[in-house]
């Protein structure tokens, strides 16, 4: 069978599920800060779309994944409301915990999809790994900006655009090495969550800036 075909309708899927996962993070973190709803619509959009939306634009890439897909952006709506309905204080420890393995999804599914698309314009390795890396942290980044907070990429000293990083250049070899770029998405996107969800398990973190 061919993977031409193919490889369109994965990206389209494996998009799509990352933007589910970083719009649930993006839902957490407005209702830990208690937002209202105007402000819950902008930080889980921020989320599931900021990374993504960067990529397009660098790669300049048009139209931007949730306007080819704005059926995404009435689900995002339909999260929202749900959240806002639903979500209260005593849910937020246990919520929040469960959260760190769709956001490990996200990572490896968005770090994926950014580096095949780069590589796809015929970009350098090093570039197209970097472009995984922008399209996985970058809306979580603005999601913290948003809600006055240190980016959680940068402070919680656990791997997370080290394993972006690891899944690209999985990536980049499988392709290299002659694996199909639909097989080579999946293998990048796998390790990337496995590397982010290995440290989550064993509590590994990077090391921290001394001054001393």
């Amino acid at each position: 069978m061919s993977n031409t075909p193919l490889l369109p309708l994965l990206l389209t899927v494996v998009e799509a599920g990352a933007t589910l996962a970083f719009a649930l993070s993006g839902l957490l973190e407005a209702a830990r800060k208690q937002l209202d709803a105007v402000g819950v619509c902008v930080v889980a959009g921020l989320a599931a779309f900021g990374g993504g939306t960067l990529r397009d634009v660098l790669l300049d890439r048009r139209p931007f994944f949730w306007v080819a897909h704005p059926e995404w952006l009435w689900i995002l709506l339909a999260l929202c409301i749900a959240a806002m309905a639903f979500l209260r204080a005593r849910h937020f420890a246990p919520t929040q915990k469960a959260m760190l393995w769709p956001d490990a999804l996200g990572l490896g599914l968005f770090s994926a999809t950014g580096t095949q698309l780069a590589l796809a314009q015929d970009l350098p390795g090093i570039v197209a790994v970097l472009m995984g890396v922008i399209t996985a942290t970058f809306g979580g980044v603005l999601r913290d900006i948003v809600c006055n907070e240190i980016p959680t990429a940068l402070r919680d000293h656990q791997p997370y655009a080290v394993c972006a990083f690891a899944g690209g250049w999985v990536l980049v070899g499988a392709q290299h090495f002659g694996l199909p770029p639909s097989a080579a998405l999946v293998l990048g996107a796998a390790t990337a969550t496995g590397l982010r969800g290995l440290a989550l398990a064993t509590g590994f973190t990077l090391p921290r800036w001394s001054s001393s």
